[in-house]
């Protein structure tokens, strides 16, 4: 049997602060925004070429305190291209930094330990890291 990861729930806040964080700046694509009412709204999100998305809101989504997300992490090809968009994007990231020794050879000396880090408004953290071919 296959098992998939489709959705992580974000805690936020502020449901159109993170929403305009994920979808303007990080350029997430909104699958949708529904509100179903005064108290309850979800707003899902997907990485450009993620099988995985993320759902923020209030009223339907689990309670759990707003920034306390750690750990999250996405996948590129290239790091020192996703660093500069996000840069351009005006995204508040950190330098391009190698965690580790590359565990094989591989014809870039960052892929695998290739990392950037960023928090969102609400200070759920993220990791991007350079993947641009697997084992």
């Amino acid at each position: 049997m296959q098992w998939t990861l489709e959705v992580v729930v974000v805690p936020v806040a502020d449901v159109d602060r993170a929403k305009e964080f994920y979808a303007d700046r990080l350029g997430f694509v909104v699958d949708h925004d529904t509100k179903i009412n005064d108290d309850v709204r979800i707003v899902q999100l997907t990485p450009p070429g993620s099988g995985c998305s993320i759902v923020i809101g209030k009223g339907a989504v689990p309670n759990m305190p707003p920034g306390s997300l750690r750990g999250l992490q996405l996948v590129v090809p290239d790091i020192e291209q996703a660093h500069a968009e996000l840069v351009e994007r005006g995204v508040a990231v950190s330098d391009v930094q190698a965690v580790g020794e590359n565990p094989r050879p591989t014809p870039h000396p960052l892929d695998n330990v290739g990392f950037v880090f960023f928090d969102d408004p609400d200070g759920n953290s993220w990791a991007v890291q350079q993947i641009s071919s697997r084992a």
